[in-house]
């Protein structure tokens, strides 16, 4: 059995706690995970829309379901989204990506290539887990379209209403 100790303050307690990993946590670094191609993989989801991504050190081509990035999303707000990753991590230009995206609207199929490429980052690079967490990429976004309910237009919507 371990020997127990006692924290009779805050600080104390936070001394105590500093040299022992939390719950759930190992000591030992991550090891990267990738296939027999080099490829890391990461699976990211917005919405309706999933994206299964694979990255790969390269030139920085970006390749979503066989269209080059600027083919597929042509709003650059939506390419800007894409990017977000490597800029956060500074690995800009330095990883090609391959990213297979279905169901939704473009803008959540976006949300969905950030989060897969966020995933697979950390899955190729595991030290850059903190800083992609920080900026929020790791996080699946929960919000969804709420569902349509009977006696209603759309979800919350009355019909209009008529005097006579």
């Amino acid at each position: 059995m371990s020997e127990q100790t006692t924290a009779s303050s805050l600080s104390e307690l936070k001394n105590l706690v500093a040299g022992t990993p939390a719950a759930g946590e190992s000591s030992a670094p991550r090891e990267p995970k990738r296939d027999q191609f080099g490829r890391a993989y990461g699976t990211g989801r917005r919405k309706d829309a999933v994206a299964r991504v694979w990255v790969k050190p390269g030139k920085g081509e970006i390749v979503i379901n066989g269209k080059k990035q600027s083919q597929y999303f042509a709003r650059p707000v939506l390419r800007m989204l894409i990017a977000q990753p490597f800029l956060v991590a500074d690995r800009y230009q330095q990883f090609d990506v391959y990213a297979t995206v279905a169901g939704g609207g473009l803008s959540g199929q976006a949300g969905a290539v950030r989060h897969g490429l966020s995933r697979a980052l950390v899955n190729y690079e595991p030290a850059l887990r903190g800083i992609l967490k920080k900026a929020g990429f790791l996080t699946r976004d929960p919000r969804v379209v709420e569902r349509k309910k009977y006696g209603k237009a759309k979800a919350r919507r009355s019909f209009q209403f008529s005097k006579r």
